[in-house]
């Protein structure tokens, strides 16, 4: 098992899991867009016994412009 640790955008900090360690980018769904996340530096935890495979990811785009919702600016 390979987990993916985002960093930047609006997924700053989740971890996901990965189909495979060797990914070069990802695309998730977010809202009502998509985001873009490209691989950064190599795999760590690799070995047997030091926990799942981890491969970090940054924030490359998201497919539209992304906003706070009206609702979250409301004041009620």
């Amino acid at each position: 098992m390979a987990l993916a640790r985002l960093h930047g955008g609006p997924l700053d900090g989740q971890i996901i899991p990965l189909d495979s360690a060797d990914q070069d980018s990802l695309i998730l769904p977010y809202s009502e867009t998509q985001l873009t996340y490209r691989r950064d530096g190599d795999a760590t935890n690799t070995g047997d016994h030091d926990g799942p495979t981890e491969v970090a990811f940054r924030f490359l785009e998201s497919e539209d412009d992304i906003s706070p919702s009206a609702d979250q600016n409301r004041d009620d």
